[in-house]
C-alpha cells in the first residue's frame, strides 16, 4: 500500500510535467506522417467494418439487446479495448522508448508508464466523442449513464497501468516480452468477449459463464454496454465490481512492486 500511496503523491506533485510529456508523446507518434492524426482512426474503423461484414452480414449475429444493430452493440466493446490494447503495448515499450530519461538519475522513472497511459487516453477521448456521435446519429437518445463510461475508462486505465508496470520492467531485461504481450492481447480480445455475445456459449454450457467473468476486461466491456445501451449503473453489478477492483488492485501492487525492485538496474540494461 505504501508503494501505491507514494506513486499517487508523486503523480499529484508532477502532474504538470505528466500532462506536458503526455501531450508531447501524443504529437510525436504522428510526427512526419503525411496524414498525421487521421491514421489514428483508420485501423479502428477498418476493424469495425470487418466485424460488421463477418458477424452481421455473414453470420447474421443477433445482439442480446433487442432492437440494437450489431454495429451499435459492437462499438462500446471495441472502444475500451482499443484503449487498453494501445495503453498496454505502449507502456510495455516505454522504458526503451524513453531510455534517455531512464538514464537521468533525477527523473522519476515510475512516471513513464503513467505518461504513456495518459497519452493513450487523449486518443481514447477522441473515440469516446465519436462513439457518442455515432449513437446519436443512429437514433439513440442520450442517457445519464453515458457519463459512466468515464468510470469504466478509469478502470481500463488502472488495469493497463498495473499490468504495464510489470511488463515494462521485464521488457527491459527480456525483449521477447513485447511479442508475448501482443499474443496475449490477441487472445484477450476473443476471451473478453467483445465481438460476440457470451450467451452463444453459456446458453448451452452454463458452466462457462463464470469463466468469461474471470477475465477482468469482461467487467469493462460489459460496463460500457451497460452505460451506452441498457442504462445500468455499475453498482448493479456488485460482485463483478468487487472482483474487478480486487484483482486490479492485486495486479497493480504486484506490477509496481516488481517495477520498483528492478528500477535500479534499468539504466544498466537500456
Amino acid at each position: 500500500m505504501h508503494l501505491i500511496i507514494s506513486l499517487i503523491k508523486k503523480i499529484l506533485e508532477k502532474r504538470r510535467m505528466i500532462v506536458q510529456l503526455a501531450g508531447a508523446d501524443f504529437k510525436k507518434r504522428f510526427a512526419g506522417s503525411y496524414f498525421g492524426v487521421i491514421w489514428m482512426f483508420i485501423q479502428p474503423v477498418v476493424t469495425v467494418l470487418v466485424f460488421f461484414f463477418i458477424f452481421q452480414l455473414g453470420m447474421k449475429s443477433v445482439p442480446p439487446v433487442p432492437g440494437v444493430p450489431y454495429v451499435i452493440w459492437l462499438i462500446p466493446g471495441l472502444v475500451p479495448w482499443f484503449f487498453f490494447n494501445e495503453s498496454l503495448s505502449g507502456i510495455t515499450n516505454c522504458l526503451n522508448e524513453y531510455n534517455y530519461l531512464v538514464k537521468k538519475l533525477v527523473f522519476p522513472v515510475e512516471l513513464l508508464p503513467v505518461i504513456k497511459v495518459c497519452s493513450c487516453f487523449l486518443v481514447h477521448a477522441c473515440f469516446l466523442a465519436i462513439m457518442f456521435l455515432v449513437f446519436v446519429i443512429g437514433g439513440r437518445m442520450p442517457m445519464i449513464t453515458w457519463l459512466q463510461v468515464l468510470y469504466y475508462s478509469f478502470a481500463a486505465l488502472v488495469l493497463s497501468l498495473g499490468i504495464g508496470f510489470f511488463t515494462s520492467s521485464v521488457y527491459a531485461f527480456f525483449k521477447d516480452m513485447q511479442q508475448i504481450v501482443g499474443i496475449c492481447l490477441q487472445f484477450g480480445m476473443w476471451l473478453a468477449p467483445i465481438m460476440y455475445w457470451e450467451g452463444m456459449f453459456t446458453d448451452s454450457h452454463p458452466w462457462m459463464a463464470p469463466l468469461f467473468k474471470l477475465n477482468p476486461f469482461y467487467y469493462i466491456a460489459a460496463g460500457y454496454r451497460d452505460s451506452m445501451l441498457t442504462g445500468n449503473f455499475f453498482w448493479e453489478r456488485p460482485l463483478n465490481t468487487l472482483y474487478f477492483w480486487g484483482v486490479s488492485a492485486l495486479i497493480f501492487y504486484v506490477g509496481l512492486k516488481v517495477f520498483t525492485k528492478l528500477r535500479p538496474h534499468f539504466a544498466d540494461v537500456l
